[in-house]
């Protein structure tokens, strides 16, 4: 609950905001509260019921680079499900890491093709080796993805609350994706 889903003016979802970003808009006078969480932020002088989807005002446009996905902790975790990629277990974003597959002492890159989502136990247990040299293996070698992110959302779909699914679904359904694609 402490993050909104910002919506363009025409409520094509854009991107997910802080809540504290999302009341410094609102303030602004630059969206609108389309609906709210049930709890409440106080200060000194007023009481508001926390943002769950705001709307921008005024249209933006959005210049979308369609084949270019960029290289984001996020986009990561979205690219491999949000899922180590040693162990298979799905998990919070809050309990994942990235791991560099070639280590960094062995030349590895910080790119697309050498960083993959791990949980905190696979990490440590790999170190600073290869996954052969640890006994592991990678369930799906990490790779550039080959469509645009541009409607991913950086929450998982699964954990959206849910006064956003009529929003995500919309952005999905009009790309022609399963709504399960979006993270």
């Amino acid at each position: 609950m402490d993050h909104a889903l910002l919506l363009n003016a025409t409520y094509e979802p854009l991107k997910v905001v802080d809540w504290r970003k999302a009341i410094t808009l609102w303030c602004q006078g630059k969206v609108e509260v389309i609906s709210v969480y049930d709890c409440e932020i106080h200060s000194v002088s007023l009481t508001l019921k926390l943002p769950s989807v705001i709307r921008l005002l005024r249209f933006i446009t959005i210049k979308r680079h369609v084949h270019v996905v960029p290289f984001s902790r996020a986009n990561i975790y979205a690219r491999d499900d949000h899922t180590c990629q040693y162990c298979g277990r799905m998990l919070p974003v809050d309990t994942l890491t990235l791991d560099h597959v070639v280590p960094v002492r062995y030349g590895g890159r910080k790119d697309w093709e050498n960083i993959a989502t791990s949980c905190v136990r696979c990490n440590r247990r790999k170190g600073g080796r290869t996954p052969a040299e640890a006994g592991m293996t990678l369930i799906r070698a990490p790779r550039r993805p080959a469509r645009s992110a541009t409607v991913r959302i950086a929450v998982g779909l699964r954990e959206a609350p849910e006064s956003w699914r009529d929003y995500l679904y919309w952005a999905s359904s009009s790309m022609g994706r399963e709504p399960r694609t979006l993270h």
